[in-house]
Parts: structure tokens; C-alpha cells; sequence
């Protein structure tokens, strides 16, 4: 244990603000994706941006790895500890610092939970539209760190479209303004390259968001059909209406009886999929879009169509979709959840894939996803105290993501890469990529002490990988479309 640099934390930190005992520190062994463990060797929780500050300064010039921990609400690993380093939790800096009713604008930490800010602005009619399915518990910092999304990023955008400015601390303690006030700012979009960095470039410390009016009215179409595919090509004939769903959710067989068992939310169980579309705006406009979102479902083959006729019924039928994952933890002991990105027209085919892996590996696997923007959370349901099945999940989870690279998407659409798809960045992309994103981490991070080892492999990892991955020359996934 490094006694002194817990005494040198404590000289700016309170006590109870370094934690190095063993029972302190296994709360922090892990994020979302339990799967994954590591005890950190110390961690500390500051307050303050100028303790932050002092923290990276410290670890700086004692060449100690820092991984930065927002709510621990993460999918992909990107919170895991670093066994000689220390875990910074960002929980404590948790204040709305500004709101701006003008501007539509808020100045936050980033330990304020999301939904805290919809809650503080909705007095003046404002609210902030991503919206992951953690949101009641995920902080607006981790939000960054992945660039996150939700139900209603099809027509409100992620994490990255709905944010202005960042105050970051880089890892010798400078601190640094991403971003500005206005819609544009002067120089190299940093904040796009910030946002989604995965803690990899710096410490994020403040936020300023964009607030949006809250909508005169909003109503929730629910379409039943007894095919996938058909609920697929409903999503797209949507879409080629020239409608912008404010939401747009699906939900296959076995997630729905899930779901319903845990909430009861009113889901048709005899349904093969379900189709949650949302219409939002005036009160014109939204009759109108529901009125054509009923005959475009009823022309693509649904057979059951029903509406929100309040907000009550509206919000339970969305409660559902996002209580898809601890629905899943009521059925299995354990899940593994993925999320992958395809061309919306490759729906079908890559549904059909996984349900051929599925057989294939004898684990069942609930679909739920952001359907409008062929965003895919496949969740793999397993045990992981049955030897090898945790190895077999995530064989099989690999296998997904390379189908969605396959049909022209990506390992990630909102989760982040984390350790989770570490080995899928060796498919996705070229050796010359790769080595452009350890350029970029060396420009802010040149020892590589901000979460080290997550989100971009080595090039030595990749050929390793693909030599254990021959396939004897045949090309994977021989049904799926090439670009």
C-alpha cells in the first residue's frame, strides 16, 4: 500500500475522502457491467474543482493512473479501477451551478444526476432531452464521458448535440474551456472529441447544457405485430414518411413477457414485437403525426394499435421499455447487455442473426432497442456461477457487434467501448486508425495515466487477436450486405 501517497492525498484531502481499506474500496471494484472486477489500490472523492486539481497534479508527478467514476451506472467497463491507481468517484460535485431560463441554458457539475436537471428547469418550462434509461440514477458526467443518448435521441439528438461548453482539468491539473456560450465556437470542434472521450483526455468538472421547452403535448402510439420484420419495416416506413419521432422503441417476444411480468405496463403478450412511437409538439401537430403514424402501422402489418389517452398512460408504457433491463435480472440470474449500431434497413436480417447465435450458444437473448436510429441492446441472459457460460456470453456478444461492423455500423451507439468491446475496436478499425487514436490520447495524456488501457487497443492486442481469429479465408456473416 503506498503510505505515502495517501498521506500526501491527505494533506488537501479530509480523512474520510481517501479510502485504502479493503472493505472501502470493493463498492468501486465495478461499474454497471458487474462482470468485470478490479479493487482500486486507493480512492478518493473531492469536492471541490481545485481539490481535482491537486489530485491530478499529485498523480502526475508520482506517475499514478487516475480512472475517473461518475455514478457507476456504465454498460462497457469504462469505470473499472486500475489495480495500482486511484479511482477519482466525481460524486460529491453534484450542484446545479446556473440556470438560465433566457438562454436555455444550465451550468452544472458533473455528479448532478440527469433527471435533476429536467426536474430543476421544468418551473420554467424547460427540460433536458437525453435520456438514458438510467437517468434517475446516471450523472451528467458519465453522460459525457460516453455520450450518452435514450429514448428520445432520434429527434432530440445524444449526449454531444446537447451540450455547449466543458470546463476540463487535464491530467498536470490545467484547466481547460471546451466549447463557448454561443451555438459555434472558434478553433477545432474539441467538444465533439471530448465528448465520448470515456475519461481518456481529461477530467470533465463542469457542464453547460441546452434546456428545451417542454412540449405542449406528447402522446405514445403502441403498435403489436406478430412478425419482427414486419415491426421493422414499420420503423423505416415511418422514417420515409418524413416523420421524426420524438421516440421510437422496440421490443421483441421474450423482452416483452419480461417486462410485463415485472411492471405491468399493458403489453399485448400474444405480440411477437411491439413499436413504441412518440409524437410530440402543439397539439395540431401531434394529431396530425398520430393520425399518420396509425395508417403507415396498420399498412406495415400491425395488428393492434393503441394510443396514450393521458400523461399517465403515456409515461407507464415508456416506464416498460426502460425498466427492459432489471426485467431481465426477474427472469435470469444474470445478463449481459450489448449495444451495437446498424443501418436501419439491416434490422431484420441482423434480428435473425441473433436469434440463429442464440440457438447456436443455448442462451436466450432479449432485443430491446432504440429502433428509429438502429441502435441495438441485445441482452444476453446467462448464469454465471455455471463454469465457462460467462466466456460463452461474451463469445457470443462479440459475434453481435461483428455482425452490426458487418452491416455497415458500429460496436457502440450510446455504452461506450470501455474493456467491454476493447477486442471489436481491432474490427472496426484499421491499424492506421488506431494508431491516430493513441496519437490524439498522447496530445493530452502523453504517459497515458488517464484511464489506461480502456476504449483503444494496442496494435500488439489486435494482432494477437486476429491470429487466434482465422476463419480459413471465409468471410463471416456471408447473408449480410457489404459496403
Amino acid at each position: 500500500m503506498p503510505i505515502d501517497l495517501i498521506k500526501q492525498l491527505r494533506t488537501f484531502l479530509p480523512q474520510e475522502s481517501v479510502l485504502h481499506e479493503t472493505e472501502d474500496l470493493r463498492p468501486y471494484e465495478c461499474d454497471g457491467l458487474s462482470a468485470y472486477r478490479q479493487t482500486p489500490m486507493i480512492v478518493v472523492l473531492p469536492q471541490t474543482e481545485s481539490q481535482i486539481a491537486q489530485i491530478l497534479q499529485l498523480c502526475h508527478a508520482t506517475q499514478t493512473p487516475v480512472v475517473a467514476r461518475g455514478a457507476g451506472t456504465g454498460l462497457s467497463g469504462g469505470a473499472l479501477p486500475h489495480a495500482k491507481g486511484v479511482l477519482m468517484s466525481l460524486a460529491k460535485l453534484n450542484q446545479i451551478l446556473e440556470i438560465d431560463p433566457l438562454t436555455r441554458t444550465a451550468r452544472v457539475q458533473p455528479g448532478v444526476r440527469n433527471l435533476a436537471i429536467s426536474d430543476a428547469t421544468r418551473p420554467y418550462g424547460l427540460y433536458y432531452a437525453p435520456d438514458p434509461s438510467s437517468q434517475i440514477a446516471c450523472s451528467i458526467g458519465g453522460n459525457v464521458a460516453e455520450n450518452s443518448g435514450g429514448v428520445h435521441c432520434l429527434k432530440y439528438g445524444l449526449t454531444v448535440h446537447n451540450i455547449l461548453k466543458l470546463r476540463v482539468l487535464t491530467i498536470d491539473g490545467e484547466s481547460l474551456e471546451i466549447g463557448g456560450d454561443s451555438l459555434d465556437s472558434p478553433g477545432f470542434d474539441l467538444l465533439a472529441l471530448m465528448t465520448g472521450s470515456e475519461g481518456m483526455l481529461g477530467i470533465v468538472t463542469e457542464i453547460t447544457v441546452k434546456l428545451i421547452p417542454v412540449p405542449e403535448k406528447a402522446q405514445l402510439v403502441m403498435a403489436t405485430f406478430e412478425d419482427i420484420q414486419k415491426a421493422g419495416q414499420a420503423v423505416a416506413n415511418v422514417i420515409a414518411a418524413g416523420i421524426i419521432p420524438a421516440g421510437m422503441e422496440m421490443m421483441d417476444k421474450i423482452t416483452i413477457h419480461a417486462v410485463e411480468a415485472f411492471l405491468h405496463a399493458g403489453y399485448d403478450l400474444n405480440a411477437e414485437a411491439i413499436l413504441l412511437c412518440e409524437s410530440d409538439g402543439t397539439a395540431e401537430e401531434v394529431a396530425d403525426e398520430i393520425e399518420r403514424m396509425h395508417s403507415i402501422m396498420k399498412s406495415s402489418g400491425a395488428t393492434r394499435i393503441t394510443t396514450s389517452q393521458n400523461e399517465a398512460e403515456r409515461l407507464r408504457l415508456w416506464a416498460g421499455r426502460k425498466a427492459a433491463f432489471p426485467a431481465a435480472g426477474r427472469v435470469s440470474p444474470d445478463y449481459y447487455c450489448m449495444d451495437g449500431t446498424i443501418p436501419r434497413k439491416h434490422l431484420a436480417n441482423v434480428l435473425k442473426g441473433i436469434e440463429t447465435l442464440s440457438q447456436e450458444y443455448g442462451l436466450r437473448c432479449m432485443n430491446v432497442f432504440h429502433a428509429g436510429d438502429g441502435n441495438l441492446h441485445p441482452l444476453i441472459l446467462y448464469d454465471a456461477n455455471t463454469p465457462g457460460e460467462l466466456e460463452k456470453t461474451e463469445e457470443f456478444g462479440g459475434k453481435i457487434l461483428e455482425m452490426c461492423i458487418h452491416a455497415g455500423g458500429t460496436i457502440t451507439g450510446e455504452h461506450g467501448v470501455g474493456m467491454e468491446k476493447i477486442n471489436q475496436m481491432c474490427t472496426q478499425f484499421a491499424p492506421n486508425e488506431l494508431t491516430l487514436f493513441h496519437s490524439v490520447k498522447a496530445a493530452f495524456d502523453p504517459q497515458g495515466l488517464l484511464n489506461p488501457g480502456k476504449a483503444v487497443p494496442t496494435l500488439h492486442r489486435c494482432a494477437e487477436l486476429g491470429a487466434m481469429h482465422v476463419h480459413s479465408g471465409s468471410e463471416k456473416f456471408p447473408d449480410l450486405p457489404r459496403f
